[in-house]
């Protein structure tokens, strides 16, 4: 006769023993292992194997360990719990451990029953971690069952890389480059939107017709928006601009996915306002349309967007839970590790005597060509105009950029009309705030119209490539100097340049200059998105012979195709501006590639490098680049400089340049007769838009969540997974008696490396896959560090790192089985004398499972979640006085003042463990009391979704695990002590 089962019950097969799932059925149980995760789970049929059911073996007297033992296993189970029971079904199976500020955004979005949010946090505090846990919460509970992410093609692959190591979610790439390959594998009538539940898609693919309709028809329930301002442009956008037509295209497409009420959408970007009132509101009315028309200056419109809004700058997160934000202590307190400075310094350089010339012969040129062309029509002014702009900028460049462009047509040339040779000039001689394409960007541009110009240009090419290197390039012999500088001090700088053959001939004419321990390598639009990181991997991995090695550099030369979305903190914290872009939110871009979380250097550098003597960079710097610093210093907070007014700017620039030449580079723009009344306009314009940035920032600012609630929700996460001083002590003891060589400097950064060559061989093959087994194997030194963000062939002290898991499973694994050879830091027993005690106290460590009913959008979903306590009571089992949760805690901190006899400890415990069927009672009451803080807990976070808050159910399974059992004895003068009782 075959038995049922209930879900939560505990079984043997296969010669282990398993949890009951709820997916179970008479004739087939859905199983997983005792401690394991849902990697594991196995299905077993019991008419054809041995199916019985089983109970947790108790612990035996003959096994003890020392008064570390308790600690290290309860620390080794909650790292292994990959089903918690709180209400955050994810937090346990998550490979990254979320900052307390990165829960707000859940918070928000468990409150909602369709989930809308924009999510506008500053660069660099972790918007795509904040997306990633809201997702897979969200398909973990069963509201989701598909997912969309939607980003530029560039970020496509880093976006792949985060939702899979992070959050173990493996996403399809779907970019025009993938989709051939994707079609080819589908049925007749299938679309690859139903194929592939979970996708990651470029937004300018899928704005095709052909590609958007499919998307929209078979749209997931689950769209995150990468970038989303993009995607959106002003009411008032200027003419001759090719993003508003590019964004409209993306706004029609997002505003039909918006459109189905019950889609859960989440707005990424860190520009959601930038002065710009209507761009906003277009954006809001993608979240909720009733959002774009809301009276924003009325409290009650300010909490209905509190709501679905949240936006928060590095001040407001650096430092958080503290007294400052309202909390009676600062015991939950977190600080997050941005850097906490930039150090800027502007650096001028010369020309020399020949490249003076050659700018002065080219101005001339320039001059000559906008005044014929001026004659001829508007078209051909246009085409001119643009050309002359791509000329001037390729020539204080690079020699390489200038005789590139000098031998390339003009892309504006073809144009048939003026509009179309805006259109077609000026994106590539632009530095567009909101170009959200920056592929094909560094292509160096063309300055030929035709060919009875050819001659002369060709004549300056020619002269411009006689002037590479040093020699006569003081522009390349002044970067050689800062890098120098910076690489003495320490530094990994990232040089950035406007064209690709600048970063290539700058990768060439850098090789070997800068010591014999610099690496130098060059990353421009040349390479696919994916050939970018691998590029990148490669330096920051380096040679066989670097492997270790403190005293090697890396210098990466790049162009703006690395400017936006890619993440280069972990192996970079410099920036040098070789090539001055014509708007200061590029640089702004360029710098938070490096100065963001996970940043491990306090101050980043940044060095912007300007031609002193050519003309265009010191009116550039002088009108846009000090306006924005000062907004910054003043404010607080970076603007974004509107198109029209960098345009204006350096339109200004050029006339003033092509009228006055070099030679009045002393003079102020402002000074000059018919400029005055226009930089004034630009003036009101920008300080117009600085002034809505802060208001809207201020006025905004993140109110739906106060940070008592996050506390709460920390408190509850950190009592049942264990926090990050926990699980450095954890790694630090466990491994030193796995015998790892451990080094730790103590040098208040709490970080510390370790070398595996001594431990088990099992613990080295776990380590191994999931460190990379070249390290493993050359027994190199293993970092583990307090911080989270961590590069390849590291180690974070968090309890959802793959490394620390591997350590937690074989530690657990051990003290399980008492046949395990070698070194067991762990046991499930023990013994310890000490002064913290006053009278005969047993602390317990138990094992509680819960079937939680959680109902969803797509109907209801039953779990099986685990939780681990510590109890303690004073006294004998049968009269046990119990000790409240803080006592049984504290325990674990007591350390041994005498030792005791091992044969007299062997008595004592078996006492304990013959007694525990006298106990079953209270941890079946407490079990309960658990059962119904977790049903408070869910109930908390979701109290507005009162449909989901009516099925919830959470009930204990008897009985509970006692995995471990530790006496603690006060010392008796008159006792007999023998050492080494506690081995």
């Amino acid at each position: 006769m075959s038995l049922t089962y209930t879900a939560g019950s505990l079984v043997a097969a296969r010669g282990r023993e398993w949890v009951v799932l709820p997916e179970s059925a008479a004739d087939m149980l859905v199983l997983r292992p005792l401690g394991g995760s849902e990697d594991d789970v196995a299905a077993v049929f019991p008419a054809f194997e041995e199916v019985r059911p089983a109970e947790f073996a108790a612990p035996s007297a003959s096994d003890l360990g020392d008064q570390r033992a308790a600690g290290l296993l309860r620390t080794a189970l909650r790292i292994g719990f990959r089903s918690g029971a709180g209400p955050f079904r994810s937090l346990a199976s998550i490979a990254v451990e979320p900052r307390a500020y990165q829960l707000v955004p859940l918070l928000m979005a468990l409150r909602q029953r369709t989930v809308r949010l924009l999510i506008s946090d500053d660069v660099g505090i972790g918007k795509t971690v904040e997306a990633g846990l809201i997702a897979k919460e969200l398909l973990a509970q069963g509201e989701a069952t598909r997912l969309a992410v939607l980003c530029s093609p560039a970020l496509a692959e880093q976006w792949q890389a985060e939702l899979r190591e992070k959050f173990g979610i493996d996403a399809e790439l779907v970019l025009a480059s993938t989709v051939s390959r994707l079609e080819r594998g589908l049925e007749l009538g299938q679309s690859l939107f139903d194929k592939h539940p979970y996708t990651i898609i470029s937004t300018d693919f899928i704005k095709s017709t052909r590609h958007r309709e499919d998307f929209v028809r078979r749209c997931p329930d689950l769209v995150i928006v990468d970038e989303a301002h993009s995607c959106v442009a002003a009411d008032d956008a200027a003419q001759n601009s090719t993003s508003p037509a590019a964004n409209q295209l993306r706004y029609e497409l997002l505003r039909r996915v918006s459109a189905q009420e019950d889609r859960h959408l989440l707005l990424l970007t860190a520009t959601p306002h930038s002065g710009k009132e209507s761009a906003f509101r277009n954006l809001l009315g993608l979240v909720r349309p009733e959002l774009a028309t809301l009276d924003l200056e009325s409290p009650a419109g300010r909490a209905k967007l509190a709501e679905h809004f949240v936006a928060r700058k590095r001040a407001d997160v650096r430092d958080y839970l503290t007294k400052e934000d309202g909390l009676a202590d600062d015991s939950l307190a977190e600080r997050t590790a941005f850097p906490s400075d930039r150090w800027t310094k502007d650096e001028p350089y010369k020309l020399t005597p020949a490249y003076r010339a050659l700018l002065d012969d080219a101005i001339a040129y320039a001059r000559d060509r906008v005044a014929a062309a001026g004659e001829q029509g508007r078209r051909e002014a246009r085409i001119a105009w643009w050309s002359v702009i791509a000329l001037l900028r390729s020539m204080v460049s690079s020699p390489a950029a200038a005789a590139q462009t000098l031998k390339t047509r003009s892309e504006s040339a073809a144009a048939r009309t003026a509009r179309e040779a805006d259109v077609l000039g000026a994106p590539v001689a632009s530095d567009s705030a909101e170009n959200d394409r920056l592929e094909g960007m560094d292509v160096a541009p063309g300055a030929a119209e035709s060919e009875e110009a050819g001659a002369r240009l060709l004549e300056l090419a020619e002269r411009a490539a006689a002037l590479t290197g040093p020699a006569e390039d003081a522009k390349l012999k002044a970067l050689t100097r800062h890098l120098k500088g910076l690489i003495a001090d320490g530094y990994h700088p990232i040089v950035f340049c406007r064209y690709i053959p600048t970063a290539e001939y700058l990768a060439a004419q850098l090789e070997g200059k800068l010591g014999k321990k610099t690496r130098v390598a060059a990353v421009t639009g040349t390479l696919s998105p994916q050939q970018r990181l691998e590029r990148i991997e490669q330096l920051a991995a380096g040679a066989p012979e670097d492997a270790g090695d403190p005293a090697v550099r890396r210098v990466l030369i790049a162009t703006d195709c690395l400017s936006e979305g890619v993440n280069l903190q972990h192996h970079f914290d410099a920036v040098v501006h070789y090539d001055l872009a014509w708007n200061p939110t590029r640089h702004d871009q360029r710098e938070g590639r490096v100065d963001r979380y996970g940043q491990k250097r306090d101050q980043v550098r940044v060095i912007t490098m300007y031609g002193e003597d050519n003309g265009i960079d010191g009116k550039v710097l002088e009108v846009l680049f000090k306006k924005h610093r000062q907004i910054l210093k003043d404010l607080g907070i970076s603007v974004s400089v509107p198109d029209e007014t960098a345009s204006g700017v350096t339109d200004a620039v050029v006339e003033w340049l092509l009228l006055h030449g070099r030679q009045g580079s002393q003079e102020s723009l402002f000074d000059l007769d018919g400029h005055q009344e226009s930089f004034d306009r630009i003036e009101r314009e920008w300080n117009s838009a600085a002034e809505r940035e802060k208001t809207s920032r201020s006025k905004y600012a993140q109110r739906a969540i106060h940070p008592e609630e996050v506390a709460r929700e920390v408190a509850a996460v950190r009592a049942a997974l264990g926090g990050a001083d926990e699980v450095r002590g954890f790694a630090l003891d466990a491994l030193r008696d796995l015998d790892a060589l451990v080094r730790d400097p103590r040098d208040g950064s709490g970080d510390f490396t370790v070398q595996t060559g001594g431990t088990p061989a099992g613990l080295r093959d776990a380590l191994a896959a999931t460190l990379g087994g070249r390290i493993v194997e050359e027994d190199r030194e293993i970092p583990f560090r307090t911080t989270p963000a961590i590069a390849r062939g590291e180690a974070a002290l968090v309890r959802t790192d793959p490394a620390i898991g591997a350590v937690a499973a074989y530690v657990l694994d051990a003290a399980l089985d008492a046949n395990t050879p070698g070194p067991r830091p762990a046991r499930r027993c023990g013994v310890i004398t000490t002064d913290a005690v006053r009278t005969r106290t047993t602390l317990l460590l138990v094992r509680y499972r819960f079937h939680l009913t959680l109902p969803s959008r797509t109907g209801e979903r039953q779990l099986v979640a685990e939780d681990a306590r510590l109890l303690a009571y004073e006294g004998v089992p049968a009269r046990a006085r119990w000790l409240d949760d803080d006592a049984a805690a504290a325990l674990l901190a007591a350390g041994a003042t005498s030792s005791t006899h091992e044969q007299a400890a062997r008595n004592h415990i078996a006492k304990d463990l013959a007694g525990l069927p006298d106990l079953a009672e209270h941890l079946t009451a407490y079990g309960t009391r658990l059962a119904a803080e977790l049903d408070a807990s869910h109930r908390r976070v979701r109290k507005a979704n009162e449909e989901i808050v009516r099925g919830l159910k959470v009930v204990p399974q008897e009985p509970a695990d006692v995995l471990g059992v530790y006496l603690y004895l006060p010392p008796v003068a008159s006792a007999p002590t023998v050492s080494g009782a506690e081995a």
